[in-house]
């Protein structure tokens, strides 16, 4: 008997500097075109670079999280700062987005 083995599909996306306004549509658009890819199972979205986030850049988030729900994907946050990490907190979203420390804690990496 042989054993079947399927490593996940990863795309890894790396905001830089802050997601707020100015920026919160075209990064929407970004994780949309990443969780539409047929060959992704896990999308994960890099905070280290991550300097700021607003009400906008955590709406993009939020929508990008039920488009991956809605498609049966994994969608998790990294290296998120402390900082960035009380927003989440405060608005309960801690509690809603899979936040790991590195993507050595994903499967197959």
């Amino acid at each position: 008997m042989q054993a079947l083995v399927e490593s996940p599909k990863i795309a890894v996306i790396r905001p830089q500097s802050g997601l707020n306004a100015a920026n919160a549509l075209e990064f929407e658009r970004n994780l949309t075109t990443a969780l539409t890819q047929n060959d992704i199972s896990i999308l994960v979205v890099d905070f280290a670079a991550v300097e700021s986030l607003d009400s906008a850049g955590l709406m993009a988030l939020v929508s990008a999280l039920k488009l991956a729900q809605s498609l049966g994907r994994r969608f998790s946050l990294c290296s998120v700062s402390p900082a960035i990490k009380i927003i989440f907190e405060l608005t309960q979203l801690d509690e809603v987005f899979e936040i790991i420390e590195g993507t050595s804690q994903l499967p197959g990496v």
